[in-house]
């Protein structure tokens, strides 16, 4: 590895126009390309102390032997400049976007002498235009087999359609009349080609003028009392209902767009397109890459170039939706526009369908990210060298069979709860999961305090640990577990002792977490906390903290299982925030539930006038008899002026409301 300031230009030598620059290696590879309004302003910040590098450009700066630039004279030329450059030398630390499966799509050989319809996968080739990407063949076959009836295309291959030349008889399709056999001369060379041509209009979106088309003739048949060819019509336009009824109608005004959404993490982010033409679905794509350390628009400027950069001026639409803005918006918008030969709108959707849409789009990224995760911890393989990683890394003596994640979740120090999950053999355990109410009571005069992450880390593990260190006493279920598991099994599952535990932070929550391992005498649990910033592995006593390889199973695992104890303590900071909101001064009465609680509200309208209100009267309502009313009537009456409280702002509210 190089050191940066070995090859550092000398200052004052690297212009501050637009351009393109490339670094090298030792043996003259280009390692990345990069572009630049400033080629001073963006070079300079790669010469800048390594440590307050992201990751991955760290290594690249220090794998790297020289830097070299080249000036351009718009923005839009650095823009096409960066994504020949990428396509031609391939650079290792260029992010690639790529299909995270093998998609179909319906493709038309447009090139060859008779057009043929077929389904393809891979690269994309010459002459051929496509549709889609489709997420399964058989969805492109329905739809073909239904088409076929209206645009009656060659499907078959070139020694398909080379025998049946020679032998003077069509295929199967020929003689149903699904296809238009060019192969035994019943159409012409320019009537095949005007079929196909026709198709492809109508898989582009312009599906309006054929359905209009075969009314007319559908009418005029029937006019002319040829009700045989009418009924043929008839189901031609029935086939195209069909095939158009498979795709939604997402945006009404018939809209040709690619709406495109990411769902992110520090390692890793998804992204989805779906491809809409005449305001329908058309396709969908996706892809799963490696995060880098860039803001997201600088992402979706790299993704463009990708997606559209190989493609031709047909997969440009009109409209390019994305999420966040690239920073040469402008320009990428210009690029756009050359490679399809008009204006492209490069914009964020704020409202209305399109809006919606890509709300939609981000829920399927986000599914995506979640299917990727989960496929990659199911690989065995994966999860054996994930907990050989942590072993190493570590240095323990076994592989972490056992891992605890613990995290605390509050607003503003309310309503503070902390959660533990277990991860056995790189595989979440649920039913060993635990949710702890962080009581945080003063001594003094036994009230709540607001407590800090520490406190409350603290207060977590003594609780879960103290338990470990004399599991003789059974104590009350804990928050989570099974009620009608007896407290003795529920006792000693807990004390399991974990291999390694993980906590949520940094080194103030390691080094809380270790005060209380210390303190109980525990000497044979590892632990390390995990920073969300650079996703850093804090060990206790250390200085630093240790930076594992992007591409490590173990960091992997250790981000699962921290997002896992973070989903299960936001769930119940949640679910304990909505009950503290919802409270009523009925929800302390002995014995009244819900139900009868509801009742009581809808018969007297409010908590003052159910207060007000004679036991005789309550038990006007179905439900409550004589000894819930005197209960009711005796918790209720003990402070009848008492307001209702907002428990979360401390507003007194009016007659009627809840908190």
């Amino acid at each position: 590895m190089a050191d940066p300031a070995t090859y550092r230009p000398a200052p004052g030598t690297i212009p501050t126009e637009p351009g393109v620059y490339r670094f090298r290696d030792a043996d003259g590879r280009v390692i990345y390309v990069g572009k630049a309004k400033s080629l001073r302003s963006r070079l300079s910040s790669y010469f800048q102390d390594v440590a307050g590098l992201h990751p991955r450009t760290a290594r690249m700066v220090r794998a790297g032997a020289s830097v070299e630039w080249t000036v351009v004279a718009t923005e839009v030329e650095a823009l096409q400049l960066e994504y020949a450059w990428i396509k031609e030398f391939d650079p290792r630390f260029n992010v690639k976007y790529r299909d995270d499966k093998s998609y179909p799509y319906l493709a038309v050989t447009l090139g060859e002498t008779y057009p043929r319809a077929l389904v393809m996968r891979g690269a994309k080739r010459k002459g051929t235009r496509y549709f889609g990407p489709y997420t399964h063949a058989w969805a492109i076959r329905e739809t073909l087999d239904q088409l076929l009836r209206v645009f009656p295309m060659r499907t078959c291959s070139k020694g398909v359609f080379n025998r049946a030349a020679a032998s003077g008889r069509p295929c199967l399709l020929g003689y149903i009349d699904k296809c238009s056999a060019p192969c035994v001369g019943r159409v012409t060379e320019e009537e095949h080609r005007a079929i196909a041509d026709d198709f492809c209009d109508f898989m582009a979106g312009q599906t309006g003028k054929f359905v209009r088309r075969i009314e007319q003739e559908m009418r005029a048949a029937s006019d002319e009392l040829d009700f045989e060819r009418a009924a043929r019509l008839r189901d031609d336009l029935k086939a195209l209902t069909t095939a158009l009824e498979k795709s939604a109608v997402v945006l009404p005004d018939g809209t040709d767009a690619d709406v495109f959404a990411l769902a992110e993490d520090e390692l890793e982010i998804a992204i989805q397109v779906f491809h809409v033409r005449g305001g329908r679905v058309r396709g969908q794509r996706g892809w799963v890459a490696e995060r880098e350390a860039q803001q997201t628009g600088e992402i979706v400027e790299h993704l463009l170039q990708q997606v559209y950069g190989g493609e031709g001026g047909e997969g440009v639409p009109r409209e390019v939706l994305v999420p966040v803005l690239p920073p040469d918006a402008d320009a990428v918008a210009a690029w756009l526009g050359e490679r399809r030969g008009s204006r492209v709108a490069l914009r964020v959707p704020q409202r209305g369908d399109k809006r919606a849409l890509m709300e939609t789009v981000a829920r399927n990224a986000t599914q995506s990210l979640a299917r990727h995760k989960v496929a990659r911890a199911g690989d065995l393989t994966a999860r054996g060298q994930a907990l050989q990683d942590l072993q190493d890394a570590l240095g323990l003596p076994h592989a972490p069979l056992r891992i605890e994640c613990y995290d605390i979740s509050h607003v503003q120090g309310t309503s503070t709860v902390g959660s533990m999950v277990v991860f056995e053999d790189g595989l979440p355990r649920k039913g060993e999961y635990r949710r702890f109410i962080i009581r945080g009571q003063d001594a003094a005069d036994d009230t709540p305090v607001r407590q800090d992450d520490t406190a409350a880390m603290d207060e977590v593990l003594r609780r879960r640990f103290a338990r470990g260190v004399a599991p003789t006493e059974p104590e009350a279920p804990t928050e989570g577990a099974d009620p009608e598991q007896p407290a003795r099994e529920q006792t000693r599952r807990f004390a399991y002792p974990p291999q390694l535990v993980v906590v949520d932070g940094g080194l103030p929550q390691v080094n809380a977490a270790q005060a209380v391992l210390t303190d109980l005498g525990i000497t044979d649990v590892a632990l390390v906390g995990l920073a969300k910033r650079l996703e850093e592995v804090w060990v206790p006593g250390e200085e630093y903290p240790l930076i594992l390889p992007r591409t490590s199973q173990g960091l992997y695992l250790l981000q699962r299982v921290r997002d896992e104890a973070h989903r299960f303590a936001i769930a119940f900071h949640r679910q304990r925030r909505s009950k503290a909101m919802t409270a009523s001064a009925l929800d302390a009465v002995p014995g009244l539930g819900p139900t009868r609680a509801k009742a009581l509200l809808a018969h007297f309208g409010s908590v003052r006038k159910i207060r007000a209100a004679s036991p005789e009267d309550l038990t006007a309502v179905k439900g409550v008899g004589p000894a819930l009313a005197a209960s009711i009537a005796a918790e209720l009456g003990t402070s009848p002026t008492e307001p209702a409280i907002n428990l979360t702002t401390g507003e007194v509210l009016d007659e009627g409301e809840t908190s």
